[in-house]
């Protein structure tokens, strides 16, 4: 798995490539959680992820733990079918500020949407 970072509006916005599992994805939540030490402010987009497992899952939810504690912002975005089902399945979709457009998450992210 790769994972590819930009800013948009001062916004850090990283992008998952490939599968989010067991293999992957301590190294995805150590890089999440030292990007969330830097801004409390981030959003992930999934528009490239194939696969996301339970231990992927994981990973959002200490994500989203963190962003409370430090009061800021995470929006999920471009989820796409089969990993939409999987979040929606695991009543993620609920829990999580997630939207469709990359734009928009932005948006929410400086909290102007």
């Amino acid at each position: 798995m790769e994972l590819n970072k930009e800013t948009v509006d001062g916004v850090c916005v990283v992008s998952p490539e490939g599968r989010l599992d067991s293999n992957t994805s301590p190294a995805f939540e150590a890089k999440l959680l030292a990007l969330l030490d830097d801004s409390p402010t981030l959003v992930i987009r999934f528009a490239d992820l194939e696969y996301i497992s339970s231990a992927g899952l994981r990973v959002m939810l200490m994500a989203a733990k963190k962003v409370r504690q430090l009061n800021g912002q995470l929006v999920l975005c471009e989820i796409h079918e089969p990993i939409r089902e999987v979040f929606e399945i695991s009543g993620f979709l609920s829990i999580l500020d997630v939207c469709d457009d990359r734009a928009v998450a932005v948006a929410r992210a400086r909290g102007e949407a």
